[in-house]
């Protein structure tokens, strides 16, 4: 849809000059484009959300629209997921340092995995802090196109899809900072 396509223009634009403010403040050095470092992989593309409910750490039926109004960086993953123990504590220092009112990490289990499996993993790799959301039916996920885990999606705060990353990626990158941090800043 033409009206989408802004989206994501404007997600680079307010990337760019985040990191060209950065590089002017010397706070991140040699990244003269978005997809550098980290984020080299990040598909930036605007599309629609199916708003298909998914299990809240609290049990609730939940959907992407509930967290409408901030930058959501969704990541679907499974405890047995090999890339998806490197990512997660990455995931949490992101939202440590950049959770709030404009922007969330929200992790969704993907599959039917028991829940003190999916405790124990998160114990275990040191991201106690990320909702222990699950999407047990994989209905959500497989509305989203998610073929391979770990996937990464981020969400605008209208509730369109701006950008994906297929894999792994370290979410407490100086790249994945900036972008995030200048997400939150427009």
């Amino acid at each position: 849809m033409r009206c989408q396509a802004l989206p994501a223009a404007l997600l680079v634009t307010v990337v760019l000059s985040t990191i060209a403010e950065a590089q002017q403040a010397d706070q991140v050095g040699g990244m003269d484009n978005l997809l550098v470092g980290e984020m080299a992989r990040l598909q930036v593309k605007t599309r629609s959300i199916a708003s298909v409910p998914f299990v809240a750490a609290e049990g609730a039926a939940i959907t992407l629209d509930d967290f409408a109004g901030k930058y959501v960086l969704v990541n679907f993953w499974a405890p047995w997921c090999a890339p998806c123990r490197e990512e997660m504590p990455q995931l949490s220092d992101l939202q440590a340092k950049m959770g709030g009112e404009a922007f969330e990490v929200v992790t969704i289990a993907v599959g039917r995995n028991r829940p003190e499996i999916m405790e124990s993993f998160l114990k275990e790799v040191g991201a106690e802090n990320l909702p222990l959301h699950t999407d047990p039916t994989s209905r959500l996920s497989g509305a989203m196109g998610v073929l391979g885990l770990p996937v990464t999606v981020l969400v605008d705060t209208q509730g369109h899809e701006i950008a994906r990353l297929q894999g792994a990626a370290d979410w407490s990158s100086p790249e994945a900072l900036v972008l995030i941090r200048g997400l939150k800043e427009h």
